[in-house]
């Protein structure tokens, strides 16, 4: 028997020890769908370690080590992929970072993957079993996600979540914002599952709530009003990621009402058209915002709006001025970040060219850091400005102000919003000394 350990590391602010607790955190699918991978003629006992919800053990008996990691985690996965290598174990790595920069992941690893692991991991699974792996594997040509097998929820700790009843319907994105590692790492091709195995997959959960973990669920809008006119029987309620486009249809509005939207995540980025224009996200308009609120609260859909600042035409003010228009606006839980130049991106280009890049350690590439010069502030102003506008908007006086009158969901709203104040809370603590500390794990 083939014993595996998969792993997701953590950086320090999203660790189990850190500050995003777990009411803001879902179950992800990385690593629950590389389990139903494994092919069922290869022995193979499969554990998870997630590094948000819980330790991961440094004595294992496993013998065959799998790392998901993006480029905030890069140092902390290649510090447990070099600490495993030596104590005898074959460690194989993939995901957004080893994507975009394989001959740095492999390193640290035996084995590297590229793009999607769909058809290339169990391809592994045979070629380990029968002592003949290869040092890289690529996507291929002809990837598919139809007929994708159900993940292993069931080798999650599913106490460490929020909810485990995650569900994945369409991979990728349409638009070409330059700061999106998605397509960098992945390429810019929408994969679309078939819209009965999406609810053949909800149903068999026998859960009334989902969440939809998917970068853009509209991106392919035919598909989306396919997809949810056939959710509409299931009588669920789920959540999701889209952009702000969807306000501006009202058929698709009114399909999510009846399919049992309540919540969506939207990247508002930005308070201002010039910064839009400045990340090619043309998409928002934000002297919409207001009304887009407005139009999707009469509709009964909460939002997470998330907003990234350091962009070129933005000064100090931008802070200030992001705050009274989310109050305005009644966003129900906003989330900030700092635009971050993540490699192999137009945006990365950008600013090596101009000689503005000022970081290099990968565990500073965790959005919440400033990493570049910006132009018309300092560092130390975009990221004070950056706590500001946490403490803020999660003052108890201002959650109540967005809020309020408390009609939309506040069993939702409510919980969430004391998770974020604690995340807010904490935010200054992670200097670069904690975020790149990686003590805990032994050098052999």
């Amino acid at each position: 028997m083939i014993k595996l350990a998969l792993l997701a590391p953590a950086g320090a602010m999203h660790r189990y020890s850190g500050s995003f607790g777990k009411s803001l955190h879902y179950a992800p699918l990385t690593l629950t769908t590389l389990a139903a991978l494994v092919p069922e003629d290869v022995d193979v006992e499969v554990k998870i370690y997630d590094e948000t919800a819980e330790k991961i053990p440094l004595e294992t008996d496993a013998e065959l080590i799998g790392i998901t990691c993006i480029t905030g985690t890069a140092p902390r996965c290649y510090a447990y992929a070099d600490y495993f290598r030596k104590k005898g174990k074959t460690v194989f790595m993939g995901g957004v970072h080893p994507s975009m920069l394989p001959e740095e992941a492999s390193q640290h690893a035996d084995v590297v993957f590229t793009g999607f692991s769909e058809q290339t991991f169990p391809q592994f699974i045979h070629d380990y079993a029968n002592g003949n792996y290869q040092k890289f594997y690529r996507q291929n040509e002809d990837f598919t996600i139809v007929g994708r097998p159900t993940p292993r929820r069931e080798l999650l700790n599913s106490k460490r979540y929020i909810t485990t009843k995650t569900v994945e319907a369409i991979r990728g994105c349409c638009h070409t914002c330059t700061f999106c590692a998605y397509p960098a790492a992945f390429g810019r091709t929408v994969y679309k599952r078939p819209v009965n195995e999406v609810v053949a997959e909800i149903e068999a959960l026998h859960t009334k709530h989902v969440t939809f973990p998917d970068v853009n669920l509209i991106t392919d809008r035919e598909y989306a009003i396919e997809l949810f006119n056939a959710l509409i029987p299931l009588k669920i309620i789920w959540l999701g990621l889209v952009t702000s486009s969807v306000g501006i249809d009202d058929e698709l509005m009114a399909v999510f009402r009846k399919s049992g939207c309540k919540g969506l995540l939207i990247g508002f980025e930005s308070i201002t058209q010039e910064s839009q224009k400045y990340i090619h996200k043309g998409v928002n308009k934000p002297d919409g915002y207001v009304e887009l609120m407005k139009k999707l609260h009469d509709n009964g859909i909460l939002v997470q709006g998330c907003f990234a600042f350091g962009g070129d035409e933005e000064d100090e003010s931008v802070f200030d001025r992001t705050v009274e228009l989310i109050i305005k606006a009644k966003i129900d839980l906003p989330r900030f970040s700092i635009l971050t130049p993540f490699p192999k991106t137009g945006y990365y280009d950008q600013l090596e060219r101009e000689d503005r890049i000022i970081e290099r350690n990968w565990a500073m590439y965790d959005v919440q850091h400033c990493v570049f010069r910006p132009k018309r502030m300092t560092v130390e102003q975009l990221e004070q400005g950056t706590d500001r506008a946490w403490r803020a908007t999660y003052s108890t006086g201002n959650i109540m102000k967005r809020l309020a009158p408390f009609r939309h969901s506040p069993w939702l709203s409510l919980p969430l919003n004391m998770g974020y104040k604690g995340y807010a809370d904490k935010w200054s603590r992670f200097t670069k000394e904690v975020m790149c500390d990686n003590s805990d794990i032994p050098i052999l």
